[in-house]
């Protein structure tokens, strides 16, 4: 397994971010909250993939695609809000107009 070649991408139909690693499909499920905002609702790693960082490359390839795309995230998901915790670096994506209380 090659996580540096992986690539995240956006399946807006089904509302969520994938990654697709020796044929197996790891997601995080996102709600639009505006335009400009993705709620991140649920991180979902293939158990014989777990613990061995596809979680956090997949949040982190979401991550750089909120940031490409002048985008802001609510971390709704607990897998998402501890990623950030560990970089705090990517707060510069999270949305300040939403708080979870808000849904």
């Amino acid at each position: 397994m090659n996580l540096t070649d992986a690539t995240v991408t956006d399946n807006r139909h089904h509302h969520r971010f994938e990654l697709k690693l020796d044929g197996k499909l790891s997601i995080i499920q996102y709600q639009p909250v505006d335009d400009e905002t993705l709620a991140l609702l649920h991180t979902e790693v293939d158990p014989s993939l777990e613990g061995q960082g596809v979680g956090s490359h997949l949040v982190n390839g979401v991550l750089e695609y909120a940031d490409r795309n002048g985008l802001k995230i609510v971390p709704l998901c607990p897998f998402v809000s501890a990623y950030l915790k560990r970089h705090p670096d990517w707060q510069r994506v999270v949305s300040t107009a939403y708080s979870v209380d808000d849904f």
